[in-house]
């Protein structure tokens, strides 16, 4: 999860380190460095905390000189968040730098190996090992020390490495985490995602798995593990820097929020041509469709509950059953797949670690792999058979909003695609359907059009210590993703419950002045979500409901309600979170909490 930057040019390397990693501050905050080269030797300033932390020690840069340098900001795995933790990590003889983002899993035998040796380690990384690693491997020549001592390592990584005897360029590595070459002019850069480099560059290299980049002033050179060159061809990024600025909005998630619909009309519409869904990015065929006997969606956080509301979206149009899998668990129960099933893998980096490592135990099963990611040239995007990319733009927040919500409009899409294949729908229904998912950002605007009104119950009960959400059917899936919200940025205790378990244990958690959200959304089920409300209420809870705006019968039965335009049931959830998303943004922000960068949590968790 953290952030790599690396540069090599004819300017001052601290201050546009420093800017790169702000721009990167959302994938860990736990501390920050810098590691430059002065001319004579590598000069390294790190320091526990946020990145302001480490301008102020540094005058914004302007204390170290040189041309050449990497930078990190950290989310701690090995090691509490601290001075002696953060990175760069230098070997004994002060001759390595390194940067690094993932976990080197075999850093004890090889920290033990390294002691024996006389090495001495003054951190509790398993980072420290690589810089060690590669003062041991050296023998004059930088590349062979580089891959002598990535052929001992096991794990996952992208590093970013300086050495006081090559002050001409910087080395880059990945395996398993992200890293990107930002190709200028007389100057090039690496980083671990596009907005660190964006004002400087918009022509990048994505290194792919196992590749060595030699960077440095006049050009970059990129090796295969056994030393070939390869050849690789530039990607220009087309979206505009403003896209990864706050654009007066007071948190990134507020204004993520806020362009839902623009990136759920970017979805959706280059999809629909001439009445027809048309998804010529993937190379299913009818047949192959037709073939499938079930469908397994793996993910992770917010994109697994984007995973439970598919599951009902396709198992009602497509007729094939459908298992949502936590990406962390699915390759250790030994998942019943094969060629016969469609693996869907949802994920907004692409590179979420467990979610990658399912996708390859997917493949290795022989299954179908399907990527639903929004990160163009991702690994998840690379290693899966066929992509279906949602066309976000950049998410900086940390807790997801416009992400979610293109997921979701994939979902739509490639569901009733399936089911026009299959022959599972109606041509009226198909036509009823189509005309309802283009008015879904129209629909999306006018539910952000009621935030002033969800504000006002935030300042009723954003000192709450407890929330319950509550819902039936796709309701419940949306109520599991309303309470991951609010926990996230408010640091809230929130639980989500299939409403009708309510009365299996959990209503004893129920007291006088229990704050409860009921999502009531679907029409068939209202009465039977009603009853749950009820339930509560005789217990002294207070609710708020939400339903759509047809429905006011809902406030007979609630004490608050929240309410989201009609559309067909099966949408209903791309307008139901919106509420939920403004509900959490406003609670922590009146609790002033830091809404982009909530505590212990990172963008992209690209470690197991």
């Amino acid at each position: 999860m953290c952030g790599i930057v690396g540069y090599v040019g004819g300017d001052q390397a601290a201050p546009i380190l420093l800017h790169g990693l702000e721009k990167l501050e959302y994938r860990g905050y736990d501390s920050a460095g810098v590691a430059v080269y002065d001319g004579t030797s590598i000069r390294v300033v790190k320091t526990k905390g946020r990145l302001k932390v480490l301008e102020e020690k540094t005058h914004g840069g302007t204390d170290l000189n040189g041309f050449v340098g990497i930078g990190h900001t950290r989310w701690a795995t090995h090691g509490k968040p601290s001075d002696v933790n953060a990175h760069p990590h230098v070997s004994s003889s002060g001759k390595f730098a390194v940067v690094h983002n993932g976990i080197i899993e075999n850093y004890l035998p090889l920290r033990a190996a390294l002691e024996a040796k006389g090495f001495r380690f003054v951190s509790e990384t398993d980072t420290e090992v690589v810089a060690q690693l590669l003062d041991d491997c050296y023998k004059g020549d930088l590349l062979a020390a580089v891959r002598e001592a990535l052929a001992k390592i096991r794990g996952s990584y992208a590093l970013g490495i300086l050495c006081s005897d090559y002050p001409d360029r910087v080395i880059a590595v990945r395996k398993d985490s992200p890293l990107i070459v930002g190709l200028g002019k007389g100057e090039n850069f690496i980083a671990s995602d596009v907005p660190a480099i964006l004002d400087r560059t918009r022509d990048i290299y994505r290194l792919t798995e196992n590749e060595i980049a030699v960077v440095k002033r006049d050009g970059v050179s990129v090796f295969s593990p056994e030393g070939k060159p390869v050849i690789k061809t530039p990607e220009h990024i087309g979206w505009d820097i403003s896209a990864a600025e706050k654009c007066g909005y007071d948190h990134f998630m507020a204004k993520e929020i806020m362009e839902q619909p623009k990136a759920v009309r970017d979805t959706i519409s280059p999809r629909i041509r001439d009445g027809r869904i048309v998804l010529d990015e993937i190379r299913l065929t009818r047949e192959q469709i037709a073939g499938f006997r079930k469908i397994f969606i793996v993910a992770c956080g917010s994109a697994y509950h984007v995973g439970v509301v598919a599951k009902y979206i396709f198992e009602q149009y497509t007729k094939i059953p459908v298992e949502v899998d936590v990406a962390s668990e699915f390759r250790y129960r030994n998942p019943l797949i094969d060629e016969h099933v469609l693996v869907l893998i949802i994920s907004q980096s692409g590179e979420t670690a467990d979610t990658l490592a399912a996708l390859r135990e997917a493949k290795r099963l022989g299954a179908r792999t399907l990527a639903i990611v929004n990160v163009v040239g991702s690994s998840i995007a690379n290693e899966s058979d066929d992509v279906l990319y949602t066309w976000a733009g950049p998410e900086i927040a940390v807790a997801t909003t416009k992400a979610y919500s293109t997921q979701l409009a994939v979902i739509y899409l490639l569901a009733i695609y399936m089911a026009e294949q299959l022959g599972t729908m109606s041509a009226e229904d198909y036509k009823s359907f189509l005309a309802q998912l283009q008015s879904l950002p129209e629909k999306i605007e006018e539910t952000l059009q009621t935030r002033g009104h969800v504000r006002k119950l935030a300042e009723k009960f954003f000192q709450r210590d407890n929330i319950f959400f509550i819902g039936r059917n796709i309701d419940y899936a949306m109520s599991l993703e309303g309470s991951l919200k609010l926990k996230e940025i408010s640091y809230i205790h929130s639980e989500a419950y299939a409403a009708g378990e309510m009365k299996h244990g959990t209503i004893s958690l129920i007291e006088e002045g229990s704050l409860v959200v009921a999502l009531a959304t679907e029409r068939r089920l209202f009465e039977k979500m009603m009853s749950n409300v009820k339930e509560v209420k005789a217990r002294g809870a207070v609710v708020i409901g939400v339903t759509t705006d047809d429905n006011r019968q809902i406030e007979k039965e609630t004490d608050y309600a929240f309410y989201v335009p009609k559309i067909c049931d099966m949408m209903l959830p791309s307008l139901s979170v919106v509420p939920l998303q403004v509900f959490a943004y406003y609670v922590a922000y009146l609790k002033g909490c830091d809404i982009d960068k909530p505590r212990n949590l990172a963008k992209s968790v690209t470690v197991e």
